[in-house]
């Protein structure tokens, strides 16, 4: 019985030991170890080639610039924050050959009250016109300027500084002379006008305004006829400082100020050329803006179309090339002293 009973025994042992032996070597969990943590290796770049034939799979849908665009700078501001600066800007279309200024033309009443035009004849001049430059620029102002010609040959350099600062440049004759004499011929008096303007081109080395003021305000019949078929609109004036006859720049000021404050707006004929009007133009400028009126600057809708001949006369007649617009100070520099 007992041999029985440990027979059976034995065979349930046997059957349990071969049961675990087959689960534990036939389950694929057996061989499996314990997942660990390693250090993954570096990337190894791609050969050359097969950079490009990655970068040939690819398809662009958006590149980032390299350098972001440069925003606009915006227009300096006016270092004077109680300047008399520009109320407006008008543009000029000097087809026919307009006339401004009361005194002779009364069709083109474009001011309004308290309205003003700063106009200067007869430079460049030395110190007198970069003053005159000067009292603009502090007050943020702009004018219109009427050079002689042969004053633009002998100070191109003063010229540029005018046309810089953003002034109106037309013409104003080649030597001053009146237009209106019995003395010039018609041929004379257009000589005179197209060697101005091609003077004033040679100096500034761009096309001047086609602006143009007589000397003496001496309206030629004639001559107005031709400005009219060169589209060249003719400045009179609505007031005249007459600084050319003062004594001093106050009395400069004070015959500005006393006519305009009558007429209450207008076309002032001044003159970069004069010494005391150089000295008077800060205190007007002042005692415009005091008086509460506003400057208008006159611009011309296009350039003027010189006439070839009198260009290349001029050229010819200064003997030099057309090159040739040098500063003086850039050509002849004091070394010692």
């Amino acid at each position: 019985m007992r041999n029985a009973l440990g027979l059976m025994l034995g065979s349930v042992v046997a059957a349990v030991v071969i049961a675990g032996v087959w689960f534990w070597t036939s389950s694929p969990r057996a061989g499996q170890a314990a997942p660990q943590t390693v250090s993954a290796r570096p990337a190894e770049p791609l050969p050359a080639a097969a950079r490009l034939a990655a970068k040939d799979d690819i398809e662009i849908t958006a590149a980032i610039a390299a350098k972001p665009p440069a925003a606009a700078q915006p227009k300096p501001a006016c270092a004077n924050p109680d300047a008399l600066g520009v109320s407006r800007v008008v543009e000029i279309d000097t087809t026919g050959g307009p006339g401004f200024g009361f005194e002779h033309f009364k069709q083109l009443d474009f001011l309004t009250d308290k309205e003003v035009v700063l106009t200067f004849d007869d430079g460049p001049w030395p110190v007198n016109t970069p003053s005159v430059l000067k009292a603009l620029e502090d007050e943020c102002t702009k004018a219109v300027f009427f050079p002689i010609g042969k004053h633009a040959t002998y100070h191109p350099e003063i010229l540029k500084q005018v046309a810089a600062a953003g002034h109106s440049v037309g013409a104003h004759t080649w030597s001053h002379a009146n237009l209106n004499s019995k003395k010039i011929s018609e041929q004379q008096a257009k000589d005179e006008i197209e060697k101005g303007f091609s003077a004033v081109k040679l100096a500034l080395g761009a096309a001047p305004s086609p602006f143009f003021r007589f000397p003496e305000l001496q309206h030629a019949p004639a001559a107005v006829t031709y400005l009219g078929s060169r589209n060249v609109a003719i400045f009179s004036c609505d007031l005249d400082s007459f600084d050319f006859r003062a004594k001093d720049a106050a009395q400069i000021v004070n015959t500005v100020m006393t006519k305009l404050d009558k007429q209450g707006k207008g076309i002032i004929l001044m003159h970069d050329f004069q010494k005391h009007t150089a000295e008077a133009l800060p205190t007007l400028l002042r005692r415009l803006k005091a008086g509460g009126y506003k400057v208008v600057q006159m611009k011309a809708k296009a350039p003027l179309e010189t006439l070839p001949e009198y260009d290349e006369a001029m050229v010819k007649d200064m003997k030099v090339p057309v090159t040739s617009t040098r500063p003086v100070g850039s050509v002849v520099q004091t070394v010692s002293q």
